[in-house]
């Protein structure tokens, strides 16, 4: 796909050696967690196709989706959206949603029925894109990070039969873990 001199391009494993270690650099460079090379081959070998990239002219990556697609604790199809960078210099361009995007279509195509993530509650520029997105935040978790920050779990409901009144977060009580989130009214 092209947008705006960029291209966009899902994952094939034929391609590892020219992907892997890009991906590797980007998303080392942007999230706080050190990833060793069989997280992203468990992503990677397992649901290459959930994952996007987007490329320049050169073939330069200046974003990355990766994500999966497995039933969660014999219940719902859960999508996961396990990690997304791009690129300082080319953020605030529609990169990130652009990608984030193309994941979320597959995901549904294949009859998810929710999808979930977590972000660091210091990535306000993540947590507008997310809810812009139609996530939803529905737990804070402590210190859920190797450098001690505290996470957001947002989940996107994708069919209303996935919602069931969940435990979620309630900005008006920090030290509170958990309340009721409400779900948004069908269209």
């Amino acid at each position: 796909m092209e947008d705006d001199g960029l291209h966009y391009v899902q994952y094939h494993s034929s391609k590892e050696s020219t992907y892997l270690a890009a991906i590797r650099q980007l998303i080392s460079n942007d999230l706080s967690e050190p990833y060793s090379i069989y997280v992203y081959r468990y992503f990677l070998y397992q649901w290459g196709d959930l994952c996007f990239l987007a490329l320049d002219k050169e073939e330069n990556m200046l974003g990355v989706v990766i994500s999966k697609l497995e039933p969660h604790r014999g219940g719902p199809l859960r999508g996961y959206i396990a990690m997304l960078a791009v690129k300082k210099e080319h953020r605030g361009k529609g990169i990130a949603t652009k990608l984030v995007r193309m994941a979320i279509d597959v995901m549904i195509e294949r009859d998810a029925d929710e999808i979930a993530l977590e972000t660091e509650v210091t990535n306000t520029a993540a947590m507008k894109l997310y809810e812009r997105l139609g996530f939803l935040r529905s737990k804070r978790l402590h210190r859920y990070y190797l450098n001690g920050n505290s996470a957001f779990r947002f989940v996107l409901f994708v069919k209303e039969s996935a919602y069931t009144p969940r435990l979620g977060y309630d900005d008006a009580d920090e030290e509170q873990e958990t309340n009721q989130i409400e779900m948004p009214p069908s269209a």
